[in-house]
């Protein structure tokens, strides 16, 4: 299902075959996160950023994941800026980009769209380039999250990077004395009947992240640019493992009852679930095993015809700082952009930097492979890739059918 659990922590993004129809001819590759996507340039890339912001216009109109919006960081906004906020809460990438269409109407100033969706954003010309200048705290983000490459084209902005998250390896430390280091737990028959995984079609990104490293011969070097070949590889993967799950769940809190109810004991997750279990005092651990892990991300993008430019740049400049980017990476359970975060999550909660790796170094991130859209035009600008279309398909008629 494409479903998103209302109430903070709970996620489940996924991308849908409309992915591929808004961009799959266009070419998805990638320099490395200082200058963003090399893809052609979007439709909206010559329109003019704000060289300076301006007086507020009263009024903010923000689509958004339900609990990124909380009350404790958007009324002191409100009450600086004179900006009152107006939200619509989305369940879906789907309904986000939906929303978006046609610049967001007229009617909504920004999203806060996640890896999944930006891409179609884009290049639908539903969002306008960012006068990244204006944004003062984007010089304190992480290298990786300045101008990455699914918010950022050809240097340009469409967006500013917000917070992200690893999909984990979770365990019970009852079943696991020690902990495992490797994904091949989930595609061992030995936990038959105990393996949880999300129900969606990018998982095949994490058997392909499993086979590059297992099986060398693939030549696998992003798990989500994959040949035909790359692909039914990963796929024939994921459908031996079907036996083996207990649950593919939709909503975050049904791996949490899994893991709690002693239906599951090991499974693909987020830090979320597992500092949901460990308040519970649940033996629970998690690990990023030593062949990497994917992760999600998410941005706020401008709506290409936003009617509150200078509200929405005065959110860009306040939600970038890192006192607001520690609450709300403590309130939902996920990680700041913002290096300068750290020593206000622990101010929060204790030990909070830790818990979500916000203080960790830049191999730890290096083993995270953020989503992105797959598409049909490879990096090296071939058109031999397989495209989201397929990776659907794939996953509701051979995965978990």
């Amino acid at each position: 299902m494409n479903t998103r659990e209302a109430g903070p922590g709970f996620r489940l993004r996924l991308a849908t075959a409309a992915a591929a129809a808004v961009i799959a001819l266009t070419a998805c590759g990638s320099t490395g996160p200082a200058t963003g996507s090399t893809a052609a340039p979007p439709p909206t890339a010559n329109l003019k950023p704000l060289t300076s912001i301006g007086a507020g216009e009263g009024q903010l109109n923000l689509i958004a994941w339900e609990g990124y919006l909380d009350p404790s960081w958007v009324k002191p906004f409100q009450t600086q800026t004179g900006c009152q906020v107006h939200s619509t809460y989305a369940g879906t990438s789907d309904q986000m980009v939906a929303l978006m269409k046609n610049g967001g109407g007229g009617q909504y100033d920004m999203v806060s769209s996640s890896g999944d969706a930006d891409l179609r954003i884009i290049y639908a010309g539903d969002a306008r380039p960012v006068n990244i200048s204006l944004i003062p705290s984007w010089n304190q983000f992480f290298t990786a999250f300045k101008s990455p490459p699914f918010n950022t084209v050809k240097g340009v902005h469409y967006g500013v990077s917000l917070q992200w998250g690893p999909n984990v390896l979770m365990y019970s430390k009852t079943a696991f004395p020690t902990a495992p280091t490797s994904w091949s737990v989930v595609y061992d028959s030995k936990y038959k009947g105990v393996v949880t995984i999300p129900d969606n079609p990018i998982q095949i990104a994490d058997a392909a992240l499993y086979l590059s490293v297992h099986d060398p011969s693939l030549k696998i070097t992003d798990p989500y640019e994959l040949t035909q070949t790359q692909f039914t590889a990963a796929v024939n993967m994921l459908t031996q493992e079907r036996p083996l799950v207990k649950k593919y769940w939709d909503l975050a809190s049904q791996e949490i009852s899994e893991f709690a109810n002693g239906d599951a004991t090991v499974g693909a997750g987020w830090p979320y679930q597992v500092s949901a279990l460990k308040a519970t005092n649940f033996p629970i651990g998690s690990v990023i095993p030593k062949e990497g892990a994917t992760g999600w991300a998410d941005t706020w993008m401008l709506a290409a015809k936003a009617p509150h430019p200078n509200c929405a740049y005065l959110w860009l400049r306040y939600i970038s700082t890192p006192k607001v980017q520690a609450e709300q990476a403590v309130n939902y359970g996920e990680t700041p952009d913002n290096m300068l975060a750290c020593s206000y999550m622990n101010q929060i909660q204790a030990g909070a930097c830790d818990q979500y790796h916000a203080n960790a170094p830049a191999a730890y991130f290096n083993t995270i492979k953020l989503w992105k859209t797959p598409v049909a035009t490879c990096d090296n600008g071939t058109p031999d890739c397989v495209p989201y279309s397929q990776w659907q398909q794939a996953w509701t008629t051979k995965v978990i059918q």
